[in-house]
Protein backbone atom coordinates (compact mmCIF):
# COMPACT_ATOMS: atom_id res chain seq x y z
CA UNK A 1 0.00 0.00 0.00
CA UNK A 2 2.80 2.40 0.93
CA UNK A 3 4.75 1.47 -2.21
CA UNK A 4 1.73 2.20 -4.38
CA UNK A 5 1.08 5.48 -2.61
CA UNK A 6 4.70 6.68 -2.84
CA UNK A 7 4.96 5.55 -6.43
CA UNK A 8 1.87 7.54 -7.38
CA UNK A 9 3.17 10.53 -5.41
CA UNK A 10 6.56 10.44 -7.16
CA UNK A 11 4.89 10.18 -10.53
CA UNK A 12 2.61 13.11 -9.77
CA UNK A 13 5.51 15.26 -8.55
CA UNK A 14 7.60 14.42 -11.62
CA UNK A 15 4.71 15.35 -13.90
CA UNK A 16 4.09 18.58 -12.00
CA UNK A 17 7.78 19.54 -12.11
CA UNK A 18 7.84 19.26 -15.90
CA UNK A 19 4.75 21.46 -16.26
CA UNK A 20 6.18 23.96 -13.76
CA UNK A 21 9.41 24.41 -15.75
CA UNK A 22 7.48 25.01 -18.96
CA UNK A 23 5.20 27.55 -17.28
CA UNK A 24 8.06 29.40 -15.55
CA UNK A 25 9.92 29.87 -18.84
CA UNK A 26 6.70 30.99 -20.53
CA UNK A 27 6.01 33.65 -17.87
CA UNK A 28 9.60 34.91 -17.58
CA UNK A 29 9.83 35.43 -21.35
CA UNK A 30 6.87 37.78 -21.06
CA UNK A 31 7.52 39.46 -17.70
CA UNK A 32 11.17 40.45 -17.97
CA UNK A 33 11.12 42.34 -21.31
CA UNK A 34 7.75 43.91 -20.48
CA UNK A 35 8.92 45.31 -17.14
CA UNK A 36 12.15 46.60 -18.74
CA UNK A 37 10.25 48.49 -21.45
CA UNK A 38 7.90 50.03 -18.89
CA UNK A 39 10.83 50.99 -16.63
CA UNK A 40 12.49 52.76 -19.56
CA UNK A 41 9.25 54.54 -20.47
CA UNK A 42 8.83 55.72 -16.89
CA UNK A 43 12.43 56.91 -16.62
CA UNK A 44 12.23 58.79 -19.92
CA UNK A 45 9.07 60.64 -18.87
CA UNK A 46 6.96 59.21 -21.69
CA UNK A 47 4.48 57.68 -19.23
CA UNK A 48 3.92 61.09 -17.65
CA UNK A 49 3.18 62.56 -21.07
CA UNK A 50 0.67 59.81 -21.83
CA UNK A 51 -0.91 60.30 -18.41
CA UNK A 52 -1.40 63.95 -19.24
CA UNK A 53 -3.58 63.03 -22.21
CA UNK A 54 -5.67 60.75 -19.98
CA UNK A 55 -6.26 63.42 -17.33
CA UNK A 56 -9.65 64.55 -18.77
CA UNK A 57 -10.96 60.98 -18.47
CA UNK A 58 -9.86 60.86 -14.83
CA UNK A 59 -11.70 64.08 -14.05
CA UNK A 60 -14.89 62.66 -15.61
CA UNK A 61 -14.96 60.00 -12.89
CA UNK A 62 -14.14 62.39 -10.06
CA UNK A 63 -10.41 61.78 -9.88
CA UNK A 64 -7.53 64.25 -10.10
CA UNK A 65 -5.74 64.30 -13.44
CA UNK A 66 -2.56 62.81 -11.96
CA UNK A 67 -4.49 59.65 -11.12
CA UNK A 68 -3.99 58.63 -14.77
CA UNK A 69 -0.39 57.74 -13.90
CA UNK A 70 -1.65 55.26 -11.30
CA UNK A 71 -3.88 53.56 -13.89
CA UNK A 72 -1.04 53.41 -16.42
CA UNK A 73 1.38 51.92 -13.89
CA UNK A 74 -1.21 49.33 -12.94
CA UNK A 75 -2.14 48.42 -16.52
CA UNK A 76 1.46 48.07 -17.69
CA UNK A 77 2.95 46.59 -14.53
CA UNK A 78 1.17 45.46 -11.37
CA UNK A 79 -0.69 46.42 -8.22
CA UNK A 80 2.54 47.12 -6.32
CA UNK A 81 3.67 49.76 -8.80
CA UNK A 82 0.19 51.34 -8.73
CA UNK A 83 0.30 51.56 -4.92
CA UNK A 84 3.77 53.13 -5.07
CA UNK A 85 2.51 55.83 -7.46
CA UNK A 86 -0.58 56.41 -5.31
CA UNK A 87 1.69 57.12 -2.36
CA UNK A 88 3.42 59.87 -4.32
CA UNK A 89 0.16 61.71 -5.04
CA UNK A 90 -2.25 63.73 -2.90
CA UNK A 91 -5.37 61.54 -2.69
CA UNK A 92 -8.44 61.23 -0.48
CA UNK A 93 -9.84 57.90 0.67
CA UNK A 94 -12.61 58.35 -1.89
CA UNK A 95 -10.05 58.79 -4.69
CA UNK A 96 -8.08 55.79 -3.45
CA UNK A 97 -11.15 53.53 -3.34
CA UNK A 98 -12.08 54.34 -6.94
CA UNK A 99 -8.49 53.90 -8.09
CA UNK A 100 -8.08 50.64 -6.18
CA UNK A 101 -11.08 49.07 -7.92
CA UNK A 102 -9.88 50.33 -11.31
CA UNK A 103 -6.40 48.90 -10.74
CA UNK A 104 -7.69 45.57 -9.43
CA UNK A 105 -9.71 45.22 -12.62
CA UNK A 106 -7.09 46.35 -15.12
CA UNK A 107 -3.53 45.53 -14.07
CA UNK A 108 -0.55 43.62 -15.48
CA UNK A 109 -2.38 43.71 -18.80
CA UNK A 110 0.44 42.66 -21.12
CA UNK A 111 1.43 39.55 -19.17
CA UNK A 112 -2.05 38.43 -18.18
CA UNK A 113 -3.54 39.10 -21.63
CA UNK A 114 -0.82 36.95 -23.20
CA UNK A 115 -1.70 34.13 -20.82
CA UNK A 116 -5.42 34.54 -21.55
CA UNK A 117 -4.73 34.38 -25.27
CA UNK A 118 -2.79 31.14 -24.78
CA UNK A 119 -5.93 29.68 -23.14
CA UNK A 120 -8.19 30.50 -26.08
CA UNK A 121 -9.34 34.09 -25.55
CA UNK A 122 -9.08 37.06 -27.87
CA UNK A 123 -6.35 39.36 -26.58
CA UNK A 124 -8.10 42.44 -27.93
CA UNK A 125 -11.40 41.47 -26.37
CA UNK A 126 -9.82 40.83 -22.96
CA UNK A 127 -8.06 44.21 -23.01
CA UNK A 128 -11.22 46.11 -23.92
CA UNK A 129 -13.26 44.10 -21.41
CA UNK A 130 -10.95 44.93 -18.52
CA UNK A 131 -10.44 48.57 -19.44
CA UNK A 132 -14.16 49.03 -20.05
CA UNK A 133 -15.14 47.45 -16.75
CA UNK A 134 -12.59 49.51 -14.84
CA UNK A 135 -14.09 52.71 -16.27
CA UNK A 136 -17.62 51.50 -15.49
CA UNK A 137 -16.54 50.76 -11.91
CA UNK A 138 -15.06 54.25 -11.58
CA UNK A 139 -18.16 55.89 -12.98
CA UNK A 140 -20.51 53.99 -10.65
CA UNK A 141 -18.36 54.47 -7.54
CA UNK A 142 -18.10 58.18 -8.24
CA UNK A 143 -21.91 58.30 -8.13
CA UNK A 144 -22.52 56.17 -5.04
CA UNK A 145 -19.52 56.71 -2.72
CA UNK A 146 -20.33 59.21 0.04
CA UNK A 147 -18.66 62.59 -0.35
CA UNK A 148 -17.62 62.41 3.31
CA UNK A 149 -14.90 59.94 2.25
CA UNK A 150 -13.22 62.82 0.40
CA UNK A 151 -12.46 64.40 3.78
CA UNK A 152 -10.26 61.47 4.81
CA UNK A 153 -6.67 61.73 3.58
CA UNK A 154 -5.29 58.58 1.97
CA UNK A 155 -1.91 59.99 0.96
CA UNK A 156 -0.45 63.48 1.31
CA UNK A 157 1.84 63.11 -1.70
CA UNK A 158 5.61 63.35 -2.04
CA UNK A 159 7.77 64.75 -4.79
CA UNK A 160 8.82 62.19 -7.37
CA UNK A 161 12.59 61.83 -7.66
CA UNK A 162 14.08 61.29 -11.12
CA UNK A 163 16.82 58.65 -10.84
CA UNK A 164 19.90 58.55 -13.05
CA UNK A 165 19.82 55.86 -15.73
CA UNK A 166 22.15 53.30 -14.17
CA UNK A 167 20.64 53.44 -10.67
CA UNK A 168 17.22 53.07 -12.31
CA UNK A 169 18.43 50.06 -14.30
CA UNK A 170 20.00 48.54 -11.19
CA UNK A 171 16.75 48.98 -9.27
CA UNK A 172 14.86 47.36 -12.13
CA UNK A 173 17.28 44.43 -12.19
CA UNK A 174 16.92 43.81 -8.44
CA UNK A 175 13.13 44.02 -8.49
CA UNK A 176 12.99 41.75 -11.56
CA UNK A 177 15.21 39.18 -9.88
CA UNK A 178 12.88 39.17 -6.86
CA UNK A 179 9.94 38.75 -9.22
CA UNK A 180 11.57 35.79 -11.00
CA UNK A 181 12.25 34.09 -7.67
CA UNK A 182 8.66 34.69 -6.58
CA UNK A 183 7.30 33.37 -9.87
CA UNK A 184 9.48 30.25 -9.63
CA UNK A 185 8.41 29.44 -6.06
CA UNK A 186 4.71 30.10 -6.68
CA UNK A 187 4.51 28.17 -9.93
CA UNK A 188 6.44 25.15 -8.63
CA UNK A 189 4.22 24.91 -5.53
CA UNK A 190 1.03 25.39 -7.56
CA UNK A 191 1.91 22.89 -10.28
CA UNK A 192 3.11 20.22 -7.86
CA UNK A 193 -0.02 20.68 -5.74
CA UNK A 194 -2.27 20.49 -8.77
CA UNK A 195 -0.57 17.34 -10.05
CA UNK A 196 -0.86 15.61 -6.65
CA UNK A 197 -4.49 16.75 -6.27
CA UNK A 198 -5.31 15.29 -9.68
CA UNK A 199 -3.60 11.99 -8.95
CA UNK A 200 -5.46 11.49 -5.67
CA UNK A 201 -8.82 12.86 -6.90
CA UNK A 202 -8.75 15.83 -4.50
CA UNK A 203 -9.65 18.14 -7.37
CA UNK A 204 -12.86 16.16 -7.86
CA UNK A 205 -13.72 16.79 -4.21
CA UNK A 206 -12.98 20.51 -4.52
CA UNK A 207 -15.06 20.70 -7.69
CA UNK A 208 -18.06 19.24 -5.88
CA UNK A 209 -17.49 21.46 -2.84
CA UNK A 210 -17.32 24.69 -4.85
CA UNK A 211 -19.69 23.72 -7.66
CA UNK A 212 -22.62 25.76 -6.20
CA UNK A 213 -20.48 28.89 -6.39
CA UNK A 214 -19.34 28.03 -9.91
CA UNK A 215 -22.97 27.74 -10.98
CA UNK A 216 -23.69 31.22 -9.61
CA UNK A 217 -20.67 32.57 -11.49
CA UNK A 218 -21.83 30.83 -14.67
CA UNK A 219 -18.73 28.60 -14.79
CA UNK A 220 -18.42 24.80 -15.12
CA UNK A 221 -17.86 22.85 -11.89
CA UNK A 222 -14.46 21.73 -13.20
CA UNK A 223 -13.26 25.33 -12.91
CA UNK A 224 -13.31 25.13 -9.09
CA UNK A 225 -9.63 24.41 -8.58
CA UNK A 226 -8.56 27.02 -11.13
CA UNK A 227 -10.80 29.58 -9.44
CA UNK A 228 -9.29 28.82 -6.03
CA UNK A 229 -5.73 29.10 -7.35
CA UNK A 230 -6.11 32.39 -9.22
CA UNK A 231 -7.83 34.00 -6.25
CA UNK A 232 -5.15 32.93 -3.78
CA UNK A 233 -1.99 33.67 -5.78
CA UNK A 234 -3.19 35.67 -8.80
CA UNK A 235 -3.76 35.02 -12.46
CA UNK A 236 -0.16 35.08 -13.69
CA UNK A 237 1.06 32.62 -11.06
CA UNK A 238 -1.95 30.37 -11.58
CA UNK A 239 -1.55 30.48 -15.34
CA UNK A 240 0.15 27.09 -15.33
CA UNK A 241 -3.06 25.39 -14.25
CA UNK A 242 -5.07 26.92 -17.08
CA UNK A 243 -2.31 26.35 -19.62
CA UNK A 244 -1.81 22.72 -18.56
CA UNK A 245 -5.54 21.93 -18.62
CA UNK A 246 -5.86 23.50 -22.05
CA UNK A 247 -2.82 21.75 -23.55
CA UNK A 248 -3.83 18.38 -22.08
CA UNK A 249 -7.24 18.68 -23.74
CA UNK A 250 -9.05 18.58 -20.38
CA UNK A 251 -10.57 21.99 -20.97
CA UNK A 252 -12.30 23.09 -24.16
CA UNK A 253 -11.38 26.38 -25.76
CA UNK A 254 -14.90 27.65 -25.08
CA UNK A 255 -14.63 26.84 -21.37
CA UNK A 256 -11.16 28.38 -21.10
CA UNK A 257 -12.40 31.53 -22.78
CA UNK A 258 -15.45 31.66 -20.51
CA UNK A 259 -13.25 31.26 -17.43
CA UNK A 260 -11.07 34.11 -18.66
CA UNK A 261 -14.13 36.36 -18.88
CA UNK A 262 -14.57 35.88 -15.13
CA UNK A 263 -10.88 35.90 -14.21
CA UNK A 264 -10.21 39.04 -16.24
CA UNK A 265 -12.41 41.00 -13.84
CA UNK A 266 -11.95 39.08 -10.61
CA UNK A 267 -8.79 37.32 -9.50
CA UNK A 268 -6.26 37.50 -6.65
CA UNK A 269 -9.05 38.22 -4.19
CA UNK A 270 -6.79 37.31 -1.29
CA UNK A 271 -3.43 39.04 -1.89
CA UNK A 272 -4.56 42.20 -3.68
CA UNK A 273 -7.47 42.76 -1.31
CA UNK A 274 -5.19 42.45 1.71
CA UNK A 275 -2.74 44.95 0.18
CA UNK A 276 -5.33 47.68 -0.28
CA UNK A 277 -7.24 46.85 2.89
CA UNK A 278 -4.01 47.29 4.86
CA UNK A 279 -3.82 50.82 3.43
CA UNK A 280 -7.33 51.65 4.62
CA UNK A 281 -9.55 50.89 1.60
CA UNK A 282 -12.79 49.10 2.51
CA UNK A 283 -12.84 45.34 1.81
CA UNK A 284 -16.45 45.50 0.58
CA UNK A 285 -15.52 47.84 -2.29
CA UNK A 286 -12.53 45.67 -3.19
CA UNK A 287 -14.42 42.37 -3.47
CA UNK A 288 -18.19 42.54 -3.90
CA UNK A 289 -18.29 44.77 -7.02
CA UNK A 290 -15.72 42.57 -8.77
CA UNK A 291 -17.58 39.35 -8.00
CA UNK A 292 -20.85 40.84 -9.22
CA UNK A 293 -19.31 42.28 -12.40
CA UNK A 294 -17.38 39.08 -13.20
CA UNK A 295 -20.54 36.99 -12.83
CA UNK A 296 -22.55 39.41 -14.95
CA UNK A 297 -19.90 39.37 -17.70
CA UNK A 298 -19.91 35.55 -17.84
CA UNK A 299 -23.70 35.30 -17.98
CA UNK A 300 -23.84 37.95 -20.70
CA UNK A 301 -21.23 36.01 -22.68
CA UNK A 302 -23.19 32.76 -22.21
CA UNK A 303 -26.35 34.50 -23.43
CA UNK A 304 -24.47 35.84 -26.46
CA UNK A 305 -23.18 32.38 -27.33
CA UNK A 306 -26.57 30.72 -27.02
CA UNK A 307 -28.42 33.32 -29.07
CA UNK A 308 -25.75 34.34 -31.56
CA UNK A 309 -23.83 31.13 -32.19
CA UNK A 310 -22.69 32.14 -35.65
CA UNK A 311 -20.83 35.12 -34.20
CA UNK A 312 -18.82 32.97 -31.80
CA UNK A 313 -15.33 31.85 -32.63
CA UNK A 314 -12.98 31.38 -29.70
CA UNK A 315 -9.86 33.52 -29.74
CA UNK A 316 -11.10 35.94 -32.38
CA UNK A 317 -14.10 37.75 -30.83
Amino acid sequence: MNTTFWGRLRGALASGAGKALSTILFLIKIMVPTSLVVALLGWSGILQVIAGYLSPLMRLVGLPGQAALVCLSSALLNIYSAIAVMGSLSLSLRDATILALMCLTAHNMIVETTVMKSAGSSALKMVFLRLGCSIVFAFILNLILPQSMAETVFSAGVGAVQKAFWPMLGGWGLSTLKLVVKVTIYVVVIMLTQSVFQEFKIIDFLSKLFSPFMKIFGLPAEASFMWIVINIVGYSYGAGIIKAEYEAGKMKKQDGDLFNHHAAICHSLMEDTILYAALGVGVFWLTVPRLIMASAVVWIERFRRSHFKKSFRVGTV
